[in-house]
């Protein structure tokens, strides 16, 4: 008996030795093959979840028609926003445990594991139970019309019945990212995926629910991953396991996560209501099957993006670990050579969509109706005027993501806001005033490449600041 105590407590020490290595390895791996083993992950399941984005609604647009395409659109704001408050807690909480374990701060980082439990629990349902109250007053207010308010309220009150859900998954697959199980996180988003496509062919093609069947597809499939990933957490061989005790929120690092988590919360909620400016302009200069172009020009911009979003998830860890340990030099290694992927990335994307939108548009709709054709028209043009400089968004978007990664809240802030709120909202409508519905379009651009022209100078004086006053015999040459 006490041989195999003895053994069994060997093995456990053995597991939280492979798990602190795990951890370690974020400040001593060679930064290109490091970010290349938590990008790929990240970036396979981020493209994934974008690729069943792309199915459901080209199986929505299909089957039950543009119209649901168009309600569809409608709801992006209010998904947006229940984004905004997952971020703020997920991505929130991964940075502070990321700096915490390279701090070597291991019991911080399991109370913080605890604290965002109890974080998504509350804000989940919080934001669950007003906008159910609301709902049908929203969505009128994001841009629906008689036509397409019962797809988007059909559609919404799934989601949002299943919002703690919802927002538990992307936060414990966050926290997986910061504890060196990139992996983990992959397979929960690939399993989502697939069960997602699946369940939507069977609900959606097979037994005809609609776009409610779309959503209670989403619902069901992040139940099922929610449940691996809280069964990870549980096992008490992991360095960051769930146990009693931790779940008690504090009050200091309820704050750090807030504060770390604000800029995520802004950039989803500016997004919020930048779709909902976006939805009312385009209802206004050229209706209904505008708004669904919208959604699918979106969708499109969406599924190249997350190259972009999976290689600041590969990132961010590494970024954060090494600011913590001091490691400047490892920490701007690995920025420049995200934003040299992430550009090359978005490059090929730009390339294809400028050369085939039609083919691109064709996905999303059923050309057999008159709406159905007028869709794919207004769909290919607002595809490629929406695309006329988006490559240079992906250097923005990782610029923006390493400021807060490294807790400089008010430039990613700033950066966050210039984009959306600060730029697009102005143009967008200035710019149709003059040239109709094109210039909603070529509003998103515009603002696309001001963004990109204000993001470089604060890098650069960042990185002048840091090298002045970095110490080398901490490690932290640049």
């Amino acid at each position: 008996m006490e041989v195999r105590l003895l053994i069994c407590t060997f093995a456990h020490y053995l597991y939280i030795m492979d798990n602190k290595q795990a951890a370690l390895e974020l400040g001593t791996k060679p930064v290109g093959s490091l970010l290349m083993q938590y990008a790929l992950p990240a970036i396979v399941a981020m493209t994934a979840s974008s690729l069943y984005n792309i199915i459901d609604r080209a199986m929505i647009g299909q089957v039950v028609g543009p119209e649901a395409i168009a309600g569809l659109g409608i709801t992006f704001p209010l998904m947006n926003l229940g984004a905004a408050f997952g971020a703020a807690v997920g991505i929130g909480a991964s940075t502070c445990i990321s700096v915490k374990l390279g701090q070597k701060d291991y019991k911080t980082a399991e109370y913080l594991l605890g604290n965002t439990v109890t974080l998504n629990l509350i804000v989940g349902f919080l934001f669950m139970a007003v906008c159910l109250l609301f709902l049908n007053p929203i969505l009128r207010f994001f841009g629906a019309s008689d036509m397409t308010l019962p797809y988007a309220r059909e559609f919404m009150t799934v989601i949002l019945l299943g919002n703690m859900v919802t927002h538990m998954y992307f936060g414990m697959n966050a926290v997986l990212r910061a504890a060196g199980k990139p992996r983990h996180a992959m397979y929960a988003t690939l399993f989502t995926v697939g069960m997602n496509i699946l369940l939507v062919i069977a609900f959606v093609w097979w037994l005809r629910w609609g776009i409610r069947g779309a959503a209670l597809a989403t619902i069901t499939s992040q139940s099922m991953a929610l449940c691996w990933q809280m069964w990870i957490f549980s096992d008490k061989r992991e360095l960051l396991h769930l146990k009693r005790g931790i779940y008690r929120l504090k009050a200091d690092l309820v704050r750090n996560i807030i504060a770390i988590g604000i800029s995520p919360f802004l950039m989803n909620a500016t997004a919020c209501l930048v779709v909902i400016f976006m939805n009312n302009q385009f209802v206004r200069y050229g209706g209904d099957m505008a708004v669904g172009a919208y959604s699918i020009a979106n969708s499109v911009v969406m599924v190249l993006f997350m190259f972009v979003m999976g290689m600041n998830q590969g990132m961010q860890p590494i970024v954060g670990y090494n600011y913590g340990a001091e490691k400047y030099d490892r920490m701007f290694r690995c920025l420049w050579l995200t934003i040299g992927v992430a550009t090359a990335i978005l490059l090929v994307g730009w390339t294809v969509s400028m050369m085939f939108p039609r083919e691109i548009a064709r996905v999303f709709t059923n050309t057999d109706t008159t709406q159905g054709a007028q869709l794919l028209e207004m769909a290919a043009r607002g595809i490629r005027l929406n695309m006329l400089v988006f490559f240079v968004v992906g250097s923005q978007a990782v610029i923006t993501n390493f400021f807060q990664c490294i807790g400089k809240v008010k430039i990613s802030i700033f950066l966050s806001l210039s984009r959306q709120l600060i730029l697009l909202i102005p143009m967008a409508y200035v710019f149709p005033l003059f040239m109709g519905l094109d210039g909603v379009w070529y509003s998103m651009a515009a603002s696309d490449f001001g963004s990109f022209a204000m993001t470089l100078p604060l890098l650069f004086w960042y990185v002048k600041k840091l090298k002045a006053s970095a110490s080398p015999s901490k490690g932290g040459g640049v």
